[in-house]
Parts: structure tokens; sequence; C-alpha cells
């Protein structure tokens, strides 16, 4: 039985036995999407790039030439919420809180997506619009919506089964857990500052939260860093939504004297034989191994800096100098997309060697193709993804997508689909 947490401060200390009994959940495959459902032969594996600025998501092959097969308007109901937040002054303050802070002037439309069990919708976060969407991929409609507390949703997790989906409200400091096929909602569960990334368990027993603080203000200086809000990793029960573990970073970083580093959790992979989680930091180019069973970081890996790369902590864009790492199924190798250094970078996990810098655009997002010999990089300052190769370190190809284009995510689609209905 895990234990019930007492005090943030105190509960760091205990972590161990929780932490071996945790070991086992974690999920080697946190970018792909669930598993297709059985009796699901007539589906196509593809991926979906969400262009957030542009509101669309483009589909693209989940292996081979990555050719673009079609694309989904994910906000056929623009003209509708736009006139419900310009009636709202409050939601209108929000909208536009966005746009000027972390949308660095634009609105946000797609930050994540996954498809249902049986390829038939895409499931949407919609940041400016603060919602869920399931979207019809033969018709473009919408089948429901679910409006997150507060103003902003982000990131998503779908669990083992592809039943639920977990969403990041983003300053409702919640996570929602809704069932994918009707948008209800089975559980929710309360965070750190601005939840970001979700992790389902590979067993469905738990979900893991990485809250990342307050990015878009300018207290960035190492001293102000206690200004960022709580930041942590939130461990809760899939079923009851009972928070059963909280990891502080901060504690383990203090250890082996990294004392000026940030606290706040960006993208993280699991090991395959999950006792490892890989994870990257607010301002680093880099990121560290930690090890669950005895709750410690166990190396620090830095990356090469790009010259004329400011390192004034100010300039990075939403506090993140690389964003984006994903782990080749195996467990050989992770892929690093270096955001404020424009490359990407393939690392041998056993040396923490890194292959050859691939220069990219503002990369925002790395993840393993369907066929796992692929790291898949958004270029979200050149709308396009770019493949990088695992066994070689170098780009294959690249594919045109629409405008800033941030999560890729494997999924599955009808046989057949080319596109919904309504373009």
């Amino acid at each position: 039985m895990i234990p019930t947490p007492g005090p943030r401060r105190r509960r760091t200390r205990h972590l161990g036995a929780v932490a071996a009994a945790l070991t086992l959940t974690v999920s080697a495959a946190a970018t792909a999407s669930a598993a297709p459902a059985a009796g699901t032969a007539d589906l196509r594996e593809v991926m979906f790039v969400g262009n957030n600025w542009e509101g669309t998501a483009d589909v693209i092959k989940g292996s081979g030439d990555f050719a673009k097969i079609g694309r989904v308007n994910v906000v056929p109901d623009k003209a509708q919420r736009m006139a419900e937040i310009n009636a709202d002054p409050i939601k209108w303050i929000a909208f536009m809180t966005i746009r000027n802070s972390v949308g660095e002037g634009h609105d946000q439309f797609v930050d994540d997506m996954y498809s249902t069990p049986d390829g038939s919708a895409m499931v949407v976060s919609r940041p400016s619009f603060a919602d869920v969407v399931s979207i019809n991929l033969t018709t473009g409609a919408i089948n429901w919506r679910f409006p997150v507390s507060g103003f902003r949703a982000d990131h998503m997790a779908v669990s083992p089964d592809g039943k639920r989906v977990a969403v990041s409200a983003s300053t409702g400091n919640t996570v929602h857990v809704l069932d994918i096929v009707t948008g209800k909602q089975v559980g929710s569960f309360k965070t750190g500052d601005k939840p970001h990334e979700n992790i389902f368990t590979r067993d469905g027993k738990y979900i893991w939260n990485m809250a990342i603080g307050d990015v878009n203000t300018q207290s960035d200086a190492p001293w102000l860093d206690w200004t960022k809000g709580d930041r942590k990793i939130t461990i809760a029960d899939a079923n009851t939504f009972q928070q059963v573990k909280v990891i502080d970073m901060r504690d383990r970083l203090n250890a082996i004297g990294l004392n000026d580093y940030s606290d706040a959790v960006r993208p993280a992979a699991f090991s395959p034989d999950e006792t490892k989680l890989y994870f990257q930091v607010s301002f680093f180019n880099g990121f560290f191994e930690y090890d669950i069973a005895t709750d410690r970081i166990t190396r620090t890996k830095t990356l090469p800096k790009s010259p004329g790369v400011s390192d004034d902590r100010t300039t990075f864009v939403n506090d993140s100098r690389h964003h984006g790492l994903t782990m080749k199924p195996d467990g050989t190798k992770l892929c690093i997309a270096g955001t404020m250094d424009d490359y990407a970078t393939v690392v041998d996990r056993a040396t923490l060697q890194e292959g050859p810098l691939v220069p990219v655009s503002k990369p925002y997002w790395s993840t393993v193709s369907g066929d796992g010999k692929s790291c898949v990089v958004s270029e979200s300052g050149a709308d396009q993804v770019t493949v990088i190769d695992f066994a070689t370190g170098k780009k294959t190809l690249s594919v045109p997508v629409g405008d800033h284009p941030q999560r890729v995510r494997v999924a599955q689609v009808p046989a057949g689909w080319t596109g919904t209905s309504a373009r």
C-alpha cells in the first residue's frame, strides 16, 4: 500500500519505499499514444503535428517517407468561441494575456493531440480556448467539448487502454481526467503551479504530472527562483485521483551542488526498465538522470551551447533553453531538442555522449517515429518537422507543416483517410 504523503518538505525525505513501489509503473513510451485496441486492423499509423499558431493539425505518415496525408482544422468553432470571449471581460483578459505572454504575440490553438482507440476522432487541447475537444476525423465536426478549470489547457496524456485522457489546466493547477469517447470527467487532482506534462504509468494505475511554475515572468535570475512558484512532480492514483507522492527536485539538485539550477521539470522520458527518469529543466542546456528507487539525481549532462546564443535567461522562450526529450524504444538513445540553441541531437544513454548537432530552427518537441527507428523533431521556427535517424544521429528528411508546429504524437486514423470533409 502506498502511504499518504505528509507535509511537502518532510515528504521529500521519506520517498525510498514509495519510489520502489512506483518504479515498475513508469511508462517507457511517454511520447506515444495508446496502442490500437483489438480489432482495429483497418487503422493506419500516423503522426499528428499540432500547428499551434495556425489552429490546424497536419497528419503525416508515422514512418518511411513521413509524407503528408491530410489536415484537420482544430478550431472549427472559432467564431463561436471568440464571440464568447469578446462578451466576457475576464475571458478576454485571459485570452489576451496568453497571446502576449506564452503565445509570443500569437494565439495558441493546439497544444496536444491524441487519437481515440478506434481512430475516428482527434482529441485536442486548445490553450487559448481553455478547453479540450474531440473532432470527428470524417466530418471535421466537434463531438464534444470540455472547458478546463482556469483559463488555459496544456499537455495531455492517454491511458494505456486508450479510454481516458488527462489534461493539464495550467492556470487552474489541476489535471482533469476525461473519458476519451464522451468527454465526461471521471476525476481530477490538484498539482503544483502551472501543471505541464502528464504521463500515465504502463499499468494505468498512476499519473505523473510535472508542474513548471511561472515561465512567462522576467524574474529569471537564480536568486529570484523562488518567485517562479511551487514546482513539483505530483503522482496521483489514476483510479481514486488521490495524491500518493510528491517529488521536489529542488532538494535533489541542491544535494549535488546545483543550487542555481531551476527545479522546473520540463519534458521527461523513462527508461524501458522503469528505473530512471530523464528530464530537462528551465534555463539549462542539457538534462538529468534521476534514479527512482534511490530518489536521487545520478548523472548530469550539459550539452553544447550554440555560438551567438545569449546566456541572458530573460531571452529564453518561456524559460526553455532546451525543450523536447524522447527515448528510443530499446533505451539505448535519447533525442534532445535544443530549443534556443537551434539544434537537435541523439545522445548515447550509456555514455551520455552526444552525436552530430543537427541544425534545426527553434525545435520544440521530439517524438519517436512509429517504427522506433527515428526521432521526429518539430521545428517551430521553420514550420516543418525533421526526421533524425537514431542509428547515425543524422538528419534524413524534413516535411513542411503549418504555422509553429509544437507537439507531435503517434496516432491512428482509418485506413485510406486523407482528411476531413470540412476543410
